[in-house]
């Protein structure tokens, strides 16, 4: 090869790298710059036999030190903390979430119902420890591009007529602003993981045919990220399965690995969610999701 053949080829790498360099430098640089909000989710706790909550304490420890640069805004919880709504479930998860140092927006799910709502909304009063109050299992959090609707269940998992007419009534209220549902569990049929198991009223149907729902966020069937397929678009909605903190139920039980996902919404639309394994510095790259807030 020629000197002057080299040279050229020496030249056209050194711009490449650079380009690259600069190209990961911007995108950085955007990730900073436009992020308009940032939250982290944790899934399903409810331990058995014994009312431990290891997973849940490692996720909180590193939802803490994610938080430590200021971007992280607050933390989501998808429901089943406390088996069948026990004190003593409700009693030694207490002072671990309280460690969290964001607020803390849960909602119910079929464990908690195992009791009363008036229990549930107790704890999770303590829980925030001050932070904000949670007044009603169901509400709403807006921002400026996007609203989150909390959904508790009604029952068990499901919902009835009062709370499936609530839903609608606050995602049409808040269009045409993109929409992520919080729920415990999505409809039956999502997930073919456990087809049978999730929301079975018919009126749900309307929820997530309406244009501003941008995704449903859930837990309840306790999957491992690993051998299931956890995020997926269906008629224009986005369902996004929360891991369970301290067991994992399908497939089946043979192994349990404690994750939690990180949701990151940028001034353009576009979302990117993250999952991390607890006790693991960086994201899981392989679980990493991307959509758009701009509906259907």
């Amino acid at each position: 090869m020629s000197v002057t053949r080299v040279l050229s080829v020496i030249s056209l790498l050194v711009c490449m790298t650079l380009t690259s360099v600069f190209a990961n430098g911007a995108e950085a640089s955007r990730s900073d710059d436009s992020l308009v909000l940032k939250f982290a989710v944790l899934g399903d706790a409810e331990p058995k036999p014994k009312a431990e909550f290891p997973g849940v304490s490692a996720a909180v420890d590193d939802v803490n030190k994610l938080a430590e640069d200021g971007t992280m805004d607050f933390v989501v919880g998808v429901g089943d903390i406390a088996h069948k709504g026990t004190v003593i479930q409700y009693e030694n998860v207490t002072p671990v979430l309280q460690r969290l140092s964001l607020p803390f927006y849960p909602i119910m799910g079929n464990e908690e119902h195992g009791s009363t709502v008036e229990r549930y909304l107790k704890y999770a009063n303590l829980w925030n420890d001050g932070k904000i109050s949670i007044e009603k299992p169901s509400y709403v959090l807006e921002r400026d591009s996007v609203a989150l609707v909390f959904a508790s269940p009604d029952f068990g998992r499901d919902f009835g007529d009062e709370g499936i007419a609530w839903m609608k009534e606050q995602i049409e209220r808040l269009a045409p602003k993109p929409v992520l549902l919080v729920v415990h569990g999505a409809q039956t049929g999502v997930y073919p993981e456990n087809a049978d198991k999730g929301v079975t009223h018919e009126g749900f149907k309307d929820i997530v045919a309406q244009p501003n729902l941008a995704a449903v966020l859930s837990g309840d069937l306790h999957m491992d990220m690993e051998r299931v397929n956890h995020s997926k678009q269906i008629d224009g909605v986005h369902y996004l399965h929360m891991p369970a903190l301290e067991r994992t139920k399908i497939p089946d039980e043979t192994r349990h690995t404690p994750m939690f996902r990180v949701f990151s919404i940028f001034d353009d639309g576009q979302v990117l969610v993250e999952t991390y394994q607890v006790d693991v510095e960086k994201p899981l790259a392989r679980h990493e999701y991307r959509f758009e807030l701009s509906g259907k």
